[in-house]
This record gives structure tokens, C-alpha cells and sequence, in this order.
């Protein structure tokens, strides 16, 4: 196996993070595509048919100068911005992104989550959990994991399945429900083996194909219960995806319209490379896949905050907005959740540097589509943004939401761990009225 590293950021603790990437054998977490395959077939829910796109801020990102603007607060509070408003009465965001003012109402915004834990990671965004619990086997699964092991592949077509659920962050982590249940974590060098090499013919495939099937039928014939029959299926699934190019056509934009791509605001400018990968999740979403995960900027923004907001903020509002746009002019923002957060608040007061500290008393959760009640703003935090004063939401109320959206009952359904003991996929079991 080879790993490549992905796209780099770093944090105040010194740490320098990449997405690491894992190729070869078409390889999921260490494991072949058809024995992922073959774990997502013993999924044991029922899926609603709506899709995930979970939108990692790393660093934490400042809810002051985003969804949450206090103008009425004092100077070193309210910082440099101004909010204005978009097209849901009463819902206001900051004015960097005016694209995304256009279509608010598709979206709504959660002010007063009380509740995040100062780590520096993504299990927060990426389960509702924070990164200590359970740590000792594994750690609490990602929301794809738990869509992999619950639902399986989105749809299932002779020319194979799509992953269940596929990175483009590095950030995911299936946790203890192990590697059968990891993302897939593709890079343009990775995408090699989601399609025919050209010096390898289809009749060639073939050839091994059946020789595999061959050697398959020897063991089948060794084991009396038959319970081998199912690996010829598995991999013709895998051979299907490979084949098929499918997957590899949705990584690739290049023959996207240019006019879809100047709505993303894709450019090759430092601060917009990332939007591409919102196009991405769109049209992996149409390939089947049934959760995409994204990272995008970097916000640990201890100095330099408002500098740092007037260059991210504008890209993340246009591709933010053309995701929304885009997918309801398919038809398929109503089944797809868009989730984005970070891992918490920055502190209500500016700092000497011009920059806001990490604060775990408040932040926001941004979600939109899925069908839900949009075109709000839940919750409200204190006149000086500090804390929830009103509708006081955890964490991991909002991934139970989520979850109930996608169809699973995480109020029954509980994951045995490595020590064999039941856990639930979330501990605080309320639902978000409001959205739905």
C-alpha cells in the first residue's frame, strides 16, 4: 500500500495536519474494495434515500464574524463586520457572503450550541463525540461510518456500487466499528485504480476474472454451509466500479461546464482551491455515493482574524451557495443534508493581535436541505455572544436529527464495541423540532 499526503493546514498547537491518503488494490482503510463492499451488504437499516455532505472547518471558526454578529455590541466585541440580511426575514449572516444571503432560505443556522469540547480535531464535526471518548479501542465512529454500517451503498446497479461513504477531508475515522467501515480517501494519483489501465484490455480482465472465480469455486466446494458463494458478487460489484468509470468521472471536473464552475468560484487562487471540492460532492452524490466529507480554509485565527475572514469567507459563501443552487436545480437538495461546523467558538472579545482564542461556550452549527424546516435561526447567544441565553442545543441533538432524517433510529440502535458492550451512536437522544 502506498500513502500519500494531502492537502496540509496547522493549528495553534504546532501540529501540522494532512489528509493522508491510502492507495493501491483500489484500498479503503487497508482493505480491498470488494471486502468493504461485502461489509456494507451486511448493513441491517433501512435507508430514506437522502445523502450526506459533512463540510469540516478545521481550525474552529469565529461564530461573531459568521452567524452570529452582535453590531449592537461594543467595538472590541462586535469586531469589523457588519451583518446583512438574506432572503428568510429575520435571518442575517455576515455580510462577506452575499451569495449565500440569496438562499437562505434553504438553509438555517444553530447559534446556540452549548457544548463543544476545545480539541482540535474533527470528531466533534464528524460524530457529535468528542475525541477522548471511547479513545482507548478506537474512538466513536463518523457519521459515514455509521451510514456504512447501517445502510450500505445508496444504490446497487449492474455496473456495480458507488463506496457508502468517501473523504475528500483525511479527517474521517470510522472509529471502533473498524476498517471494513472506513472511507474511501481518493487523490488524483489514487484515481488511477478506479479505472482500466490502457495496456490492460477488458478480455484480459476477463481472464483474471474468471481464474479468480475458478479458484473461488475450489474453496466454495471445501465449504459446506456455502457461505463463499457471495465472493463472486462482491467482486464483480468491485470490477463493476472499476470497469464502469463511473467514480473516476466525478472526481474529474475538467469537462465540467465552465459556466457550473464560475458558480463554485473554482479559480486557482489560494483561497478558492477548495471550492472544488463542493462540485465534487455534487457529482458524487450522482454517482452514489451516499456521504461525502469536506474540508475547507483554515480558521484558527488567533491573529489576523479579520484579515483571515475577508479572504475565506467569500469563497466558502459562493461554493456554499452554488452547492445549494445546484442541487436543488436537480431535484436533490431535498435528499441531501448539508452539515457544516468546525470544532468551536472563538472568544466574543478581540484579542491584542486582532485575533479571536478558542471558546467552547458557543459556536454554530450550519445545516441546510434534507427536506428540513429552513430559513432560521435557532437559538440565541447572549448580547456579547458568550453563551446560549436562549433554545440551548448539544451536539449531538443535531446528529440525532440528522440521523432520524436518514432514516435511523439511533433511540434503538445500538453498536457492539470491541469489548462487547452496546453503544449507542448518540447519548443525547433529542430531536431538533424546529427542523423538522
Amino acid at each position: 500500500m502506498l500513502i500519500l499526503p494531502g492537502h496540509q493546514y496547522q493549528c495553534c498547537d504546532g501540529l501540522s495536519r494532512r489528509g493522508f491518503l491510502q492507495i493501491g488494490a483500489l484500498t479503503f482503510g487497508g482493505l480491498t474494495l470488494p471486502q468493504l463492499l461485502r461489509a456494507e451488504s451486511q448493513s441491517n437499516g433501512k435507508a430514506t434515500g437522502k445523502s450526506v455532505i459533512n463540510i469540516f472547518l478545521n481550525g474552529g471558526p469565529t461564530h461573531m464574524d459568521t452567524f452570529d454578529l452582535k453590531p449592537q455590541a461594543p467595538s472590541e466585541f462586535r469586531g469589523e463586520f457588519l451583518p446583512i440580511k438574506t432572503n428568510s426575514p429575520g435571518l442575517e449572516i455576515c455580510e462577506l457572503m452575499p451569495e449565500l444571503a440569496t438562499v437562505g432560505n434553504q438553509f438555517s443556522i444553530i447559534r446556540s450550541v452549548e457544548n463543544f469540547k476545545n480539541e482540535h480535531n474533527a470528531r466533534q464535526s464528524d460524530s457529535g463525540w468528542s475525541v477522548n471518548s471511547l479513545k482507548n479501542i478506537g474512538g466513536r465512529p463518523g457519521i459515514g461510518s455509521v451510514m456504512s454500517k447501517i445502510l450500505g451503498p445508496a444504490q446497487v446497479t449492474p455496473e456495480g456500487a458507488a463506496p457508502t461513504n468517501l473523504d475528500l477531508s483525511g479527517s474521517t475515522r470510522p472509529g471502533f466499528l473498524g476498517p471494513m467501515h472506513s472511507a474511501f480517501r481518493p487523490n488524483s494519483r489514487a484515481r488511477g485504480n478506479l479505472i482500466l489501465d490502457r495496456r490492460v484490455t477488458r478480455e484480459r480482465l476477463d481472464d483474471r476474472a474468471q481464474l479468480l472465480k475458478d479458484l473461488d469455486g475450489i474453496k466454495r466446494a471445501m465449504d459446506a454451509s456455502g457461505r463463499m458463494n457471495a465472493i463472486d458478487s462482491f467482486t464483480e460489484r468491485a470490477m463493476g466500479i472499476i470497469t464502469s468509470g463511473k467514480l473516476a468521472d466525478a472526481l474529474e471536473t475538467k469537462n465540467e461546464d465552465p459556466r457550473t464552475k464560475e458558480m463554485y468560484g473554482i479559480s486557482r487562487d489560494r483561497y478558492s482551491r477548495s471550492n472544488e471540492s463542493f462540485l465534487k460532492a455534487r457529482r458524487l452524490l450522482e454517482a452514489g455515493v451516499r456521504c461525502v466529507s469536506l474540508n475547507f480554509g483554515s480558521w484558527d485565527t488567533h491573529g489576523k482574524n479579520f484579515d483571515s475572514m475577508r479572504k475565506q469567507l467569500p469563497p466558502l459563501g459562493k461554493a456554499l451557495s452554488a452547492l445549494i443552487t445546484d442541487l436543488e436545480r436537480t431535484g436533490r437538495l431535498d435528499d441531501t443534508i448539508i452539515m457544516m461546523s468546525g470544532e468551536f467558538g472563538r472568544t466574543p472579545r478581540v484579542n491584542r493581535n486582532a485575533g479571536r482564542d478558542h471558546w467552547n461556550r458557543a459556536g454554530f452549527f450550519f445545516i441546510a436541505g434534507g427536506g428540513m424546516q429552513h430559513g432560521q435561526a435557532i437559538g440565541k447567544t447572549n448580547r456579547l455572544g458568550e453563551f446560549p441565553q436562549e433554545r440551548p442545543v448539544k451536539l449531538q441533538h443535531i446528529f440525532h436529527t440528522v440521523y432520524h432524517q436518514l432514516g435511523i433510529d439511533a433511540n434503538n440502535i445500538t453498536f457492539t464495541d470491541p469489548n462487547g458492550r452496546p453503544q449507542y451512536i448518540v447519548e443525547e437522544r433529542e430531536l431538533i423540532h424546529e427542523l423538522i
